[in-house]
């Protein structure tokens, strides 16, 4: 807590050093120019304290000792400048005698009055915040890249089933002999639109700014082949952020994440490991070698160069265990652990509202029972145990993970009705009727599970499903609605194979739609199961019939680790670093106008509908941002502050009345004109701009503060 209370306090000076230079900048060209400078200021409203010259330090404003000065002793050598610091620590201004952005009415006739000023020179005034904002976002850039700034390659980790990305097919993979669709694990991008991929980051963002129904040009290189592959890839929105993107992951390096542990999180973190079969990893180890299950017997083994390389041997491996060798250092293997897969399976959404994803994994429409994994510390009292199986939930029988998700959302700030089965330590059942609570954002307080590993009962398959990415594709039915006619049924058996869970029953699936099809590429799938209430004596049998396009799919389905690899295994790490100083200012100065360009798309894109109001960030969630950035290090710090540096002077010289670009805008009509604009034109733009900035303001804010709960 103190040290984030401190990396706070870091973020709120660092971000006042940058408005300083900003207004420093108006400061000293309104200097320059023969303006007088009422009042130098950080923040707005009442002064907290101020200096002026002549005066001295005073609590809250001198205006009025500085009136009564000037009154009295006409001669007084007394700074019209007062140097303030105001209690709402929001942004700064520089008042100059005869200027006001809020009232354009409030002009003066002084000699050295704002109105006075020559055209031209007033322009340089005004846009000398911008340029100073830009110099210090360059300097600030110049250091870092001088230091060396760590970032995630531009290198390809993990694929999203179904994205853009692996369905895509390269220009001139025929020419190449490259059978295989979309990117792969491994992958390094070359260029991006044209331009040298330096960081992974650059291909999240040219995703987010590309224009609407344009594709973004990859250039890749990957091993084993001979020329990088050219793809052009149009960019999906995504179901999880509402913004455009392709769907890879950065990769991982081969180092389990170095984390610090307390007794008690080294107590969890043994629980993670031990579930996901990786009895004895701790943090820091190296994952060295991959081999089959047989490997510490047969010593063969393949040197591993990242943590993707588990599931691309996991995949050649078809099913079977494999076996992962973990050391300190990368020579000597000090832990052993053995990989069971998990099956892959369909993806879909199954919300109709397209404002709402509710992830539906399942095969052919068929997916486990919902479960209680866990109950974290400090959850409501709600009577649930790990490993309850919900037999009722609300209206619902026997749900699904994500339809039970859907249920308890329905029942938000109220109660919900539960019944679940409850297994002793004996093996004995009993079933438990209660009425939790689901509070206002629809949780009820435990980590959800399902049966799918050592049961095969399935949910009611839903009416309809749609598709995660993509545009235009309509909701169909599954394939399972037709061959599950009541909640709770087991599976007994597959295609005459018995199976005993639900990897057994997708395994048997996949299997079937690998084998014989019908002439017309169709597969039915004999189902055998038995309602859930009874002896299990009853016996029936249904048909799973799917099309062609439903049988490639499955039959293309691969297998994955049991855990989140990006949990376990830190990301893999590069250094942009300059090769000199001159490389270092030509990278600088290259960073800060790549990053004005990409804030100005951003705006672009705002109105085309691609990036929305609530992916921006207001003061709040600057602040959060910039603490947690801090915690990384300074240089991290110094990046993120360059980057706030360059996105201040574009929006300040956005072409609004109320900032500089618009008040740019009326000086250059004047300029060219000979004459001011209308007043009238000036207070309605005026009205406009504030009106303008105060709703977006409280927009951004608001998302701000709901984001952070």
């Amino acid at each position: 807590m103190i040290t984030t209370l401190l990396d706070l306090a870091l973020v709120i000076v660092a971000f006042g050093l940058i408005i300083f230079f900003h207004e420093l900048g108006h400061f000293l060209a309104a200097r320059w120019a023969g303006i007088r400078v009422l009042a130098f200021a950080l923040g707005f409203g009442p002064a907290a304290i101020s200096w002026r010259k002549g005066i001295g330090w005073r609590r809250g404003s001198s205006q009025r000792e500085y009136d009564q000065r000037v009154a009295m002793e006409p001669g007084a050598r007394v700074s019209p400048t007062e140097y303030r610091l105001n209690y709402l620590p929001f942004g700064g201004y520089v008042k100059m005698l005869g200027q006001d952005d809020v009232d354009p009415t409030r002009v003066s006739a002084a000699s050295d009055s704002y109105q006075s000023c020559k055209p031209w020179k007033r322009m340089i005034v005004i846009s000398a915040g911008v340029i100073a904002n830009l110099i210090i976002a360059a300097l600030l850039f110049i250091v870092v890249f001088s230091i060396g700034l760590p970032a995630e390659p531009a290198k390809v980790g993990s694929i999203a089933p179904g994205s853009a990305a692996s369905r895509a097919v390269a220009v001139n993979a025929a020419a190449l002999g490259v059978t295989d669709r979309g990117l792969k694990p491994g992958d390094r991008v070359l260029t991006v639109g044209g331009k040298r991929a330096v960081s992974f980051q650059d291909l999240v963002l040219a995703s987010a700014m590309a224009r609407p129904g344009r594709a973004i040009e990859l250039t890749v290189e990957r091993d084993g082949v001979a020329e990088p592959l050219q793809f052009e890839i149009t960019p999906d929105t995504s179901p999880f952020s509402g913004m455009l993107e392709i769907g890879i992951g950065p990769a991982s390096s081969t180092r389990v994440q170095p984390l610090k542990l307390t007794p008690e999180d080294e107590s969890r973190w043994r629980d993670d490991t031990s579930r996901a079969g990786l009895d004895g990893v701790m943090p820091g180890m190296r994952l060295a070698s991959i081999g089959a299950r047989d490997a510490r017997e047969t010593g063969v083994w393949t040197p591993a160069k990242s943590a993707q390389d588990i599931v691309t041997a996991l995949r050649a491996a078809d099913g079977e265990p494999i076996t992962l060798a973990f050391s300190d250092t990368g020579m000597r293997h000090l832990n052993y652990a053995t990989v069971v897969p998990r099956g892959e399976l369909e993806e879909a959404d199954l919300d109709a509202d397209p404002k709402v994803l509710t992830l539906f994994s399942h095969i052919a429409g068929l997916s486990p029972v919902m479960r209680v994994d866990d109950v974290p510390p400090g959850a409501p009292r709600h009577g649930l145990l790990p490993g309850d199986t919900f037999v009722r939930l609300g209206a619902l029988e026997y749900p699904s993970t994500a339809r039970g998700i859907m249920e308890i959302r329905a029942h938000k700030g109220r109660q919900i009705p539960v019944v679940v089965e409850r297994r002793d330590a004996a093996g004995n059942t009993e079933l438990v009727s209660m009425t939790p609570s689901v509070d206002r954002k629809g949780r009820i307080g435990f980590t959800v599970g399902d049966t799918g590993a050592d049961s095969s009962l399935v949910a009611m398959p839903p009416d309809a499903i749609g598709p995660l990415m993509g545009e235009n594709v309509e909701r169909v039915t599954p394939a399972a609605v037709g061959a599950i006619s009541r909640p709770g049924t087991r599976v007994l058996a597959v295609a005459g194979e018995p199976v005993e869970n639900f990897e057994d029953v997708r395994w048997a699936i996949v299997r079937a739609c690998r084998g014989a099809r019908a002439s017309d590429g169709s597969v039915e799938v004999v189902l055998t199961t038995t309602p859930t209430i009874g002896d299990g004596s009853i016996r029936e049998t249904s048909l799973l019939r799917l099309s062609r396009p439903e049988a490639d799919r499955i039959a293309a389905l691969s297998w994955e680790p049991p855990f989140a690899i990006g949990y376990f295994f830190e990301l893999e790490q590069t250094t942009l670093k300059a090769d000199g100083p001159l490389d270092a200012v030509t990278m600088g100065v290259a960073e800060t106008h790549r990053w004005m360009m990409m804030t100005y798309a951003t705006f672009v894109r705002l109105f085309q509908g691609t990036v929305k109001v609530e992916h921006l960030k207001g003061p709040v969630g600057i602040a959060h941002l910039g603490t947690l950035v801090a915690s990384q290090g300074t240089l991290k710090l110094m990046f993120f502050l360059g980057l706030v540096s360059v996105n201040l002077a574009v929006v300040n010289f956005l072409p609004l009345p109320i900032v500089d670009g618009g008040q740019f805008i009326f000086i250059l009509y004047e300029q060219i004109k000979g004459k001011p604009v209308p007043m009238g034109v000036q207070n309605a733009a005026t009205l406009a701009g504030l009106a303008l900035i105060g709703c977006m303001f409280l927009i951004v804010t608001f998302n701000d503060i709901r984001g952070l709960f």
